[in-house]
């Protein structure tokens, strides 16, 4: 009697702690909806006349490149950053400026899961596989960084496809968005209340005490939605995961996108992979374009964000989250789609790795170099 009724009460005890989880989930998703909103409009708040002098520091495209990698790197979370970016846009940073800051982004975000591959160090062939697996998408975001921010320096063609995108919901008279104001009345109590507690600071304090405090909430809201989702579905991502392997690059990618919809971070659709790989079940080759999806599944968290901005700068917002999406899709079409460009990654990650292999220092080196060294010049000297 007592098995039995334990085995009735346990489906039973699952079901509510199941449903507190999706509350929760929808409660982070409101809070980020919310914090975006703060972040923009304690900008505006902080920076009010002197936008134009606040934003010299970002006007080499470079140094804007190298804040989005910085700053993922710090936070480890793509979509954390281009959330805040959003939030930033909406307060008034141009969009030309944070489309660098983006691109930064996809690449600050890949440090995980190489230091998920260190897990293998114990075995040098185990190693040399797995450091490969977590390096292809390190060095598909350098590559795609590499051919795209010089184009779209000279052309500004990300800023021309997603203006064009958001061309349908702009009114002929203002910058509005006319779809996406109904989050406005969830929001602005919230924000109102927020704004009415910072006043106490003087001047632009108040505004700057605003950014940090919505700055913070962004990180928290997307912490507690990863951590969430992870435990809603990270069953459901592995079931994708294991169908979707082998079964052709189209469909490798595309499980690679839902999947990362699933657990809401790409660092995890990337880390799944790695032991896979280093345990040889799987090839690099097979997890190449499963990991690009990431890329884009990841544009997700930008978007929500942007249904958060109401008023001028709404769609702006949106813009941005569409050039985080654009880039991403127009990166696989190009250096996935020509061959010769397909296997640059390929050939890097499997040069790193042998190097890796033979001396632990490579991966330092390399680490440093990317995600310190390079940035701290570039930083410096702009």
């Amino acid at each position: 009697m007592s098995i039995q009724s334990d085995a009735l009460q346990g489906p039973q005890s699952a079901n509510p702690k199941r449903a507190m989880q999706w509350a929760t989930l929808i409660g982070m998703l409101y809070l980020l909806l919310v914090s975006v909103s703060m972040i923009g409009s304690g900008f505006k708040w902080a920076v009010g006349e002197q936008a134009k002098e606040l934003f010299e520091f970002a006007s080499n495209p470079v140094a804007g490149l190298m804040i989005g990698i910085v700053g993922t790197a710090l936070i480890q979370s793509s979509s954390t950053v281009t959330a805040i970016i959003v939030g930033l846009v909406a307060g008034g940073l141009p969009v030309a400026m944070a489309i660098p800051m983006v691109m930064g982004a996809n690449i600050g975000t890949t440090v995980t899961n190489t230091l998920v591959s260190l897990g293998h160090a114990r075995c040098k062939d185990e190693f040399r596989r797995a450091f490969a697996c977590a390096t292809v998408h390190d060095f598909f975001n350098l590559f795609a960084v590499a051919i795209f921010l010089p184009l779209e320096m000279m052309t500004g063609f990300l800023a021309k496809i997603s203006a064009w995108l958001v061309s349908p919901l702009m009114q002929a008279d203002n910058l509005s968005l006319k779809g996406l104001n109904f989050i406005k009345p969830l929001t602005k109590p919230v924000v109102s209340g927020a704004k009415s507690v910072f006043e106490i600071f003087p001047g632009s304090f108040g505004g700057v005490a605003l950014v940090l405090f919505g700055i913070l909430l962004v990180v928290v809201s997307i912490t507690v939605m990863g951590k969430l989702m992870k435990k809603l579905m990270v069953g459901k991502a592995r079931e994708v995961l294991n169908g979707a392997i082998g079964r052709g690059p189209v469909h490798s990618i595309a499980s690679g996108t839902l999947v990362t919809i699933l657990v809401q971070s790409s660092s995890t659709t990337t880390s799944l992979v790695v032991p896979l790989v280093g345990t040889n079940v799987l090839s690099v080759r097979q997890v190449y374009p499963f990991t690009l999806g990431a890329n884009i599944g990841t544009c997700i968290t930008a978007l929500l964000a942007a249904t958060a901005v109401t008023g001028g700068n709404a769609v702006f917002a949106l813009q941005i989250a569409l050039v985080h999406l654009s880039f991403n899709v127009l990166g696989i079409l190009v250096i996935f789609g020509i061959p010769f460009l397909r296997e640059l990654p390929l050939k890097a990650a499997e040069l790193l790795a042998d190097y890796a292999a033979k001396t632990k220092l490579a991966v330092v080196a390399y680490l440093t170099a990317v995600f310190v060294v390079l940035p701290g010049l570039v930083l410096s000297v702009s």
